[in-house]
């Protein structure tokens, strides 16, 4: 069984094929902007051009772009391949990897938001959610975060307002996906933005 790994959401790109839980190949680089031009290249390097059995995409949060963009080609994929498609969300993957470095401990991932905000979620030991993604404030995330693991890609901010916690500047990498247990990924994957529209319907007359 074949997987191909599809994560655009935040400022890394990665690909990855995956067979049964073993890597492939795989390509991850931290681009910032830029999603749509390079992630059809890099599938296309992978072996086969990256053709599996099932596509997982990384859901969000994050770029709202960089979501749509991940999640379009997964779709198209998965159309043509008549593959199965699923979905993950990246404040999980960058918990899982965390854990892989600092087992049964729980953790704190803080990645970056919208409007001056981080994308805030809390792991117990065992790797479940705390409760769902919140998008703070960083005094807000401070006064949430006591796991002693702080991991994302803001957990070195979030740390400057506490004292003893350990940080991990870690991306979401789709090389990566075998370490998240078969409860983080959702059979119909739809984008998660972490956050309400800014946009607003005009109030009625």
């Amino acid at each position: 069984m074949r997987t191909l790994v599809i994560d655009s959401a935040t400022e890394s790109c990665s690909v990855a094929l995956i067979e049964d839980g073993v890597l492939i190949a795989g390509e991850c680089a931290v681009l910032g902007r830029g999603h749509a031009e390079r992630l059809v290249p890099m599938i296309a390097s992978l072996p086969d051009k990256g053709r599996a059995d099932v596509i997982a995409v990384d859901i969000g949060p994050g770029s709202f772009t960089g979501i749509r963009v991940g999640l379009a080609a997964a779709r198209a994929l998965a159309m043509a391949w008549g593959a199965k498609l699923q979905g993950y969300e990246s404040l999980t993957l960058v918990a899982a990897m965390a854990q892989a470095e600092h087992p049964c401990v729980a953790v704190d991932v803080c990645m970056t938001g919208g409007h001056g905000e981080w994308f805030f979620q809390s792991f117990n030991a065992d790797g479940s959610p705390q409760c769902g993604v919140a998008s703070l404030s960083p005094d807000d995330a401070s006064r949430h975060s006591v796991a002693p693991v702080i991991a994302g890609s803001q957990a070195g901010a979030l740390a400057q307002g506490r004292s003893g916690a350990l940080t991990l500047d870690l991306k979401p990498d789709a090389r990566c996906m075998p370490l998240l247990p078969s409860s983080a990924f959702h059979d119909d994957p739809r984008p998660s933005y972490g956050r309400a529209p800014d946009a607003r319907l005009p109030a009625a007359a």
